[in-house]
């Protein structure tokens, strides 16, 4: 039997266009003599829909994309991801649903039973567990048809209570599929690869494991869709952040051995490979989480940071052509976080399509305008020069006779961010950008940041990049030859709000705090636990009291492109007038 794995980006909503994805990988399917074509969790209607699930019409277009895509399963079947209606008066009114198509029937249905929760899932918001598990037959094989989560409830302490493949194991499958929507994180990709391995060595069968590629807002999803023989080895390993196609011929269940290979570093959508040295095997993801001297270490290795690379351009890339946007902005102000963030967006858009705005002010030092300018020159992308001085100056006039005499203060340093803010969206409003937020994880945990000034923007890309990895991804970015000026990598990272001011006036050095607020946000760490680490018990309470003291900025922030197992966003829920550690 030949079996395809379309490894697609689909555009939630977009049900003319994915269809059509759909069926164009079925014809290819078809001319390479497949016998069945697999796709993604939720691929007619794209993942996650969220509330558009409590809309009947959006119910009903899947159900005519089905019909659509029916009619080409005529000499193939093909497994798509959609929603099934429960007509069952009890439960939920809807089940997350993987589809047998085949001689233009629906020949078998199967339904998600483990629906997550946690993170950025809400499953059980709208759907009902699937509570029947039968295999379905086609062509002669017995297939154990599951949807993403249901294969990942195992170990001594599973999350669910019933378990899809226990059943399923008990009517002789030939073999298992599964369609997927599992979003990237720096740490997933491997345990992904394992809890696969894991069901195939736990059941003696092989497996077709299909994920879903693209970004959906926040949400990125890096596709390497697997497909294992019935001893664990990879037959096939599709691309990482690209959509991709492969056709995979098992013969009596197994498959020639010219097609195995072992498990080996992945390279970056960017062609990079990254080095054996920055491979951690199991002992050093444990003991990151208990020694503090390796945190950063592990943050900013090699392979994270290609695989960070990677999923940010694909985040830009997606949010911009999804969006039906074509064109940025961002204020360049000579640091770090603008710096990384122009890079990506030139690389992610095009340099014609991104415009950096210069807007020193009496505070601004003069390397820092000389560094925004030759970075912009080293893009070739188009930049302008804006002096806040005077708009500045007219707004403390303004405010003299309520501000008086009083002296300096946060009130003054927010009026030169704010007043930025205004000249980015005015040229933004103007001709057509959209703001690209350059503020990193570290600033955003802490509170280190302006609303409606630095802190403004459509979408974020560093918001879930802690600043040792901003620097990291710098230098990743210069690998080939110097991009971002050394100069803005080598320099004390500064707000440039008062004379002679540096970040490490108002926060703890960041190799220090990232750290921390990577114990904390990541790994749920109690402040005694990580006192524990031997980090000074005062800075850690500081610390914590920022994160939690400043929900209500992150509250009204603009949505984070996620790389991390916990951004900031959908995925962490905190309440802002919470008093715990604060």
């Amino acid at each position: 039997m030949k079996i395809a794995l379309a490894q697609q980006n689909y555009h939630i909503g977009n049900f003319e266009k994915n269809t059509e994805k759909i069926i164009d990988a079925i014809q290819k399917a078809k001319k390479e003599n497949a016998d069945l074509v697999v796709f993604s969790e939720l691929s007619v209607c794209g993942y996650p829909p969220r509330d558009f699930l409590e809309f009947e019409d959006f119910i009903n277009k899947c159900y005519e994309a089905i019909d659509k895509i029916k009619q080409h399963a005529d000499t193939i079947g093909v497994i798509v991801g959609s929603p099934e209606r429960n007509l069952s008066s009890k439960g939920k009114s809807l089940f997350n649903a993987a589809w047998l198509l085949y001689e233009k029937e629906v020949k078998g249905i199967a339904h998600k039973t483990c629906l997550p929760t946690y993170d950025v899932f809400d499953e059980y918001r709208y759907f009902e567990p699937g509570f029947e598990w039968n295999v379905i037959s086609f062509k002669g094989k017995k297939i154990a048809l599951t949807i993403c989560e249901d294969i990942w409830n195992l170990g001594d302490n599973p999350l669910y209570r019933h378990w899809p493949m226990e059943a399923l194991m008990k009517q002789d499958p030939d073999l298992m599929i599964n369609i997927s929507a599992s979003p990237f994180d720096y740490d997933h990709d491997d345990d992904r690869k394992e809890v696969v391995r894991a069901n195939v060595l736990k059941y003696k069968l092989p497996i077709f494991y299909c994920n879903a590629i693209g970004s959906q807002t926040e949400v990125v999803f890096d596709g390497g869709s697997l497909v294992y023989d019935a001893k664990g080895n990879i037959i096939k390993e599709l691309k990482y952040f690209e959509e991709d196609f492969a056709v995979v011929e098992m013969v009596d269940g197994r498959w020639p051995m010219t097609d195995i290979k072992s498990k080996l570093p992945l390279e970056s959508a960017s062609g990079h490979r990254p080095s054996t040295i920055a491979f951690f095997d199991k002992e050093m993801r444990v003991s990151k989480q208990n020694d503090p001297s390796k945190i950063i270490s592990y943050l900013t290795a090699e392979n994270n940071i290609a695989q960070i690379h990677d999923a940010l351009i694909l985040g830009i890339r997606d949010y911009f052509s999804k969006m039906g946007f074509t064109k940025a902005i961002l204020g360049s102000s000579g640091g770090i976080d603008s710096a990384v963030t122009l890079a990506l967006a030139c690389e992610a858009l095009g340099k014609e399509n991104v415009r950096a705005i210069l807007m020193p002010s009496q505070y601004s030092t003069s390397h820092s305008i000389d560094d925004a300018e030759k970075l912009s020159k080293n893009l070739d992308n188009q930049y302008d020069i804006i002096p806040i001085k005077n708009i500045y100056d007219s707004f403390l006039g303004s405010l003299k006779p309520i501000f008086k005499d009083l002296p300096f203060s946060l009130a003054e340093e927010n009026m030169q961010s704010r007043t930025r803010g205004n000249l980015l969206m005015a040229i933004a409003n103007k001709f057509g950008y959209i703001l690209l937020n350059t503020s990193n994880k570290s600033e955003l945990a802490t509170g280190y940041g302006t609303l409606y000034g630095d802190m403004a923007g459509g979408l974020s890309v560093l918001g879930d990049v802690y600043k040792m990895q901003v620097y990291a991804l710098a230098k990743y970015i210069n690998c080939n030859g110097e991009i971002i000026p050394q100069n803005i990598i080598d320099k004390a990272p500064s707000a440039e709000l008062r004379p002679d001011q540096k970040d490490s006036d108002s926060l703890p050095e960041y190799d220090v705090l990232d750290k921390v607020l990577y114990q904390y946000i990541e790994k749920r760490q109690s402040p005694n636990e990580i006192i524990a680490m031997g980090i000074d018990e005062q800075l850690v309470k500081r610390i914590l009291k920022m994160v939690n003291t400043n929900e209500y900025k992150r509250n009204q922030f603009c949505p984070i492109i996620r790389v991390s197992c916990k951004a900031f966003g959908v995925g962490r829920r905190m309440p802002i007038v919470g008093k715990y550690l604060s």
